[in-house]
């Protein structure tokens, strides 16, 4: 996993992408910076740094569209699957590999409250606890863009999709008052969400008779739950949506409180998608 680590480091400083990456990241912050804190002479950098949400899902895209891409595109993805390294291995040293390159540019930003300190005082706790939850956000970022990497073949598809991904998760929570919230709808999104499992349950196995019983038990529970507690349906669509935003839990690190719940849900929202990369690659190594 290490030496995988090293040699993406090295390929993305050896071509123009992390180089890329780090450019078009630093000039947008830098013009954020200048425009939100510099010119009006404000010193609230934690609101400074919650805007750079929105420049990173923009500039994830470029850090992750080659990761696995390219392997194919080069034919040597073959080589990675076929090799001693096990599936784990090579998901995590891609993913830590663009994870450092997102830190080492989140590091050059800290030079700004740095310089503002000269200026003003700054409340540092607030602004610790912002850049911790903008790095776990970031490591969320990535791991989308990892697995639409390994998922399409195309650097642009990858790209644009990364794009599209990051961007539903940052802005999914706003559409929840745009959402049905009566009990029926709630119960055929329950359905809908169930139907997602059971396809993904039987493309891994392939067997009926499994999918057959788990359908079976995911019908009784919703029938069970319609008859018994139909409130827990009622405003379920908007319910979901909040509970899958990234952005929602970045408000408790804004204010520099090291929220655990949301601690856990990136690192969980992380392991999941990598965890779907390691499933995509172990389909494509026996496909």
């Amino acid at each position: 996993m290490l030496a995988l680590m090293r040699k993406e480091l090295r390929t993305y400083f050896r071509t123009p992408t992390g180089w890329i990456f780090m450019a078009v990241f630093l000039l947008l912050s830098g013009m954020i910076f200048s425009l939100q804190l510099v010119f009006p002479r404000n010193s609230e950098y934690a609101e400074y740094l919650a805007g750079l949400l929105g420049v990173f899902v923009f500039v994830v895209p470029l850090l992750t569209m080659r990761i696995f891409t390219d392997e194919k595109r080069f034919k040597t993805d073959q080589l990675l699957l076929t090799g001693p390294a096990s599936l784990w291995s090579i998901v995590l040293g891609k993913f830590l590999a663009a994870f450092l390159v997102f830190l080492i540019t989140t590091a050059v930003t800290f030079l700004y409250p740095i310089l503002l300190s000269f200026h003003g005082r700054l409340d540092w706790p607030v602004i610790f606890g912002t850049y911790a939850g903008f790095i776990l956000i970031g490591g969320a970022f990535i791991s989308i863009g990892v697995f639409v990497s390994e998922a399409v073949d195309g650097v642009v598809g990858a790209a644009v999709l990364t794009l599209f991904a990051v961007f539903v998760t940052f802005i999914i929570s706003s559409l929840q008052p745009y959402m049905p919230a009566t009990e029926t709808a709630g119960l055929a999104w329950a359905a809908i969400l169930a139907g997602l499992v059971l396809t993904r349950l039987y493309s891994a196995g392939r067997n009926w008779a499994v999918t057959g019983v788990v359908s079976a038990a995911f019908g009784a529970v919703l029938i069970v739950l319609w008859f018994v507690s139909r409130d827990i349906f009622s405003g379920l669509i908007g319910k979901s949506l909040r509970w899958l935003s990234l952005t929602d839990r970045f408000g408790p690190f804004a204010i520099g409180v090291l929220s655990l719940d949301a601690i856990l849900y990136y690192l969980s929202f992380c392991g999941f998608f990598l965890f779907l990369t390691v499933q995509s690659l172990e389909k494509r190594r026996w496909s």
